[in-house]
């Protein structure tokens, strides 16, 4: 898999934080760090805490990323290979799950 250019890893992160304080009003910050062809994503609450919510796959384009969702029980991911949509629409997915009951 290639690395991730600079550009792309700064583009998905101002996706993903543009899309969050639009539809996300509980999260006060995404923060996205990378390793590999991976990019690691947690939401960040008004308290402090951060929600560790998915990993990104980059499949070479600045559009192309497979999920995986975060499973707490395991403190693994889980390839979501169903899943078709934009890393927003992932975030919005992920959010659904672990933000809307955070109790925040």
């Amino acid at each position: 898999m290639p690395a991730i250019p600079a550009s792309t890893r700064t583009s998905l992160a101002q996706r993903l934080y543009l899309h969050a304080k639009q539809h996300w009003p509980q999260l006060t910050d995404v923060h996205v760090r990378y390793r590999g062809p991976f990019g690691y994503v947690e939401g960040e609450l008004a308290n402090g805490d951060r929600l560790t919510l998915m990993r990104l796959r980059y499949g070479g384009s600045a559009h192309r990323w497979g999920p995986a969702i975060h499973t707490p029980s395991t403190g693994g991911y889980q390839d979501a290979i169903w899943f078709t949509g934009s890393p927003q629409e992932a975030l919005d997915l992920v959010c659904d799950l672990y933000v809307s009951n955070s109790g925040s």
